[in-house]
């Protein structure tokens, strides 16, 4: 077994990786951004390194940096977690020829698997069902016309390194192909670096079943049982539940078989999950995800095994310890990502100060976090800040004790969806588990969910009490060649520090920004002075600049796109004008409050 392992991740999943760790004796290492320094991972690992500035939201993507910590620090293996660097087959190649130990598939499997055209290739060879569609990426307009022509409408248009409904289109019509199948390769090149896209039928009310197999050095491939992902917003899930209600025993084993048969065929190694549609009794092939799964966790509940654990020992060299007639399925277990959002306001994210972090607690109720009361959520990364996982000796008391465990969790400060998690445990469609991937987006009542935030979502958005403080507690960190040490210091009878915020305009920051970036904020300020100015609501990066200087534009015309918590938005103006400057460009990463474009 390893003796150090460095988490190439943040948040709740890298102290998820530290917990399995720490119980096999390895000692950990975290990785920060100026942006995570007091961030909950930071504070669990033993030792930690900085690789990136404050507003570089991508500094977890730099593999030098990250492999020079990894140096620093005497690791002698990686492990990405999901999201950031856990698909990157490239990061995984540099890895595999260093001196460290890539604890997950190797590179050549998730190449192979992670472009969605090879990937179909493959399973089609292994005897595994396909959604009809493309082999080979598409590069026109003509060649998605004449596939939906053979198909009919609608059709899907899917960035080949996609992900999470990332990259992905639904077109409707002929008069949509344009549009959309530009926007798939933008965001195909903003998340993925491949700008490359395919197109397959569309399955207009499918259910979401993924599997979850892990596979040795040895020659071993297990599943361990299907997840059921249906209900999603805008193809992100957001309650995840093991095993689906959907399945009978016999489609059950049809494709737990399928999923082992196809990375089998691939030799594919570690853990990873196989994901499906399934339709009028037919299951299709989708995509593998080559990580861990953010719904992990529910397969765990009701299989009793670590998949965390397995991971590291399998990239130790371990053989598996059991047979697939060893693997148990035993109750039901639910997942509920506990996001930063406004479920009444489509879901907006949300940023704050955690004046209130009270998680539930009870039999069967298992909290994955990595934040504490008082911490500041900022609109940097991902909006998910915890998972409530809820297990069960079946569906039914699953349903009533997650009722029971959303309503003990409470979080002031800022919105989140808990309030939706509770309307939806009540809902018939989802009690009786009818419903479809289309479900939240197409048939909910949106009216029902704001009704739920009404009802249970926060009276104050975060204004602090005003409590008497007799000592000053000052914490302080301090980095000798990229390392961290914290310090903390009390004081008796100082009035606090007073901290500008990361985020202009709003009170939940805690970080300052650094000299350049307030130098900056001065020439903006100077540059627009006499001009009416578009600014960004949120944090996020700019997918596109839609005008340039001279434009004439009118009224809700839209200005930029703005990327924020995996979500696109469109900037639009309030008023019409002449655009006079355009303050930003494609790629930039924006805080709340900067000015975009100057209009006289």
């Amino acid at each position: 077994m390893f003796s150090k392992v460095l988490v190439a991740n943040r948040g709740e999943i890298a102290v998820r990786v530290m917990r399995a760790c720490e119980e096999l004796g390895v000692r950990t290492v975290a990785v920060y951004s100026e942006a995570d320094k007091h961030a909950g991972h930071v504070r669990q690992a033993d030792e930690a390194y900085n690789i990136g500035p404050a507003r570089a939201a991508d500094s977890y993507l730099d593999h030098e940096a990250v492999l020079g910590a990894a140096e620093k620090a005497g690791a002698d293996a990686i492990h990405p977690g999901y999201g950031f660097l856990a698909e990157n087959a490239e990061f995984a190649a540099k890895v595999e020829d260093s001196p460290f130990t890539w604890i997950g598939p190797d590179a050549e499997a998730m190449e192979a698997l992670g472009e969605k055209t090879k990937a179909r290739s493959l399973m089609q060879e292994a005897d595994v069902p396909v959604v009809p569609g493309t082999t080979e990426p598409v590069e026109s307009v003509e060649e998605i016309t004449a596939i939906a022509d053979d198909y009919g409408y609608p059709v899907a248009i899917k960035a080949e390194g996609g992900g999470g409904g990332r990259g992905l289109k639904v077109v409707h019509s002929e008069d949509e192909v344009q549009s959309q199948f530009e926007t798939a390769k933008r965001e195909g090149e903003a998340y993925f670096d491949n700008d490359s896209v395919y197109v397959e039928k569309y399955l207009e009310a499918p259910r979401h079943i993924e599997v979850q197999i892990i596979a040795d050095h040895h020659g071993s491939v297990r599943h361990l049982g299907e997840r059921d992902c249906s209900l999603q917003r805008r193809h992100q899930k957001v309650v995840e539940e093991a095993p689906s209600p959907a399945l009978d025993e016999e489609l059950r084993e049809e494709i737990g078989e399928a999923a082992k048969r196809g990375v089998d065929a691939a030799g594919y190694t570690n853990a990873g999950t196989v994901e499906f549609l399934v339709e009028d009794g037919n299951f299709y092939f989708m995509e593998v995800n080559t990580r861990i799964q953010v719904e992990h966790t529910v397969t765990e509940e009701i299989t009793g095994l670590d998949i965390v654990k397995w991971q590291l020992r399998i990239a130790a060299g371990e053989e598996l310890s059991f047979e697939q007639d060893e693997v148990d399925i035993e109750g039901h277990a639910m997942e509920f990502r506990i996001n930063a959002e406004n479920a009444a306001a489509d879901f907006e994210p949300a940023t704050g100060t955690l004046e209130t972090y009270d998680p539930a607690g009870g039999i069967g109720v298992r909290i994955d976090d990595a934040v504490r009361q008082g911490d500041s959520i900022g609109g940097d990364y991902d909006s998910m800040i915890a998972k409530l996982i809820v297990s069960a000796s079946d569906r039914q008391e699953c349903l009533v004790r997650s009722e029971r465990a959303l309503a003990e969790f409470e979080i002031e400060g800022f919105h989140t969806i808990i309030p939706f998690h509770r309307l939806m445990v009540t809902d018939e469609a989802f009690s009786k588990g009818e419903h479809t991937t289309n479900y939240l987006d197409e048939e909910l009542d949106q009216a029902r969910i704001e009704e739920a935030v009404a009802q249970w979502g926060p009276t104050d958005d975060g204004s602090e009490g005003d409590d008497d403080e007799e000592s000053t507690e000052r914490d302080f960190t301090v980095e000798v060649n990229g390392k961290r040490f914290d310090v903390s210091l009390e004081e008796r009878g100082a009035p606090p520090i007073a901290v500008e915020s990361s985020n202009p305009g709003n009170d939940g920051g805690s970080m300052q920004r650094p000299p350049q970036a307030r130098q900056d904020d001065d020439e903006d300020e100077a540059a627009v002075e006499g001009g009416d100015t578009v600014a960004a609501e949120m944090q996020g990066t700019i997918l596109s600049v839609d005008v340039e200087v001279g434009d004439e534009i009118a009224p809700d015309d839209v200005v930029c796109v703005l990327e924020a918590m995996k979500m696109e938005n469109d900037v639009v103006t309030e008023r019409g004008g002449t655009v006079t400057k355009v303050m930003v460009e494609e790629g930039d990463s924006v805080d709340m409050g900067d000015v975009l474009v100057v209009l006289e």
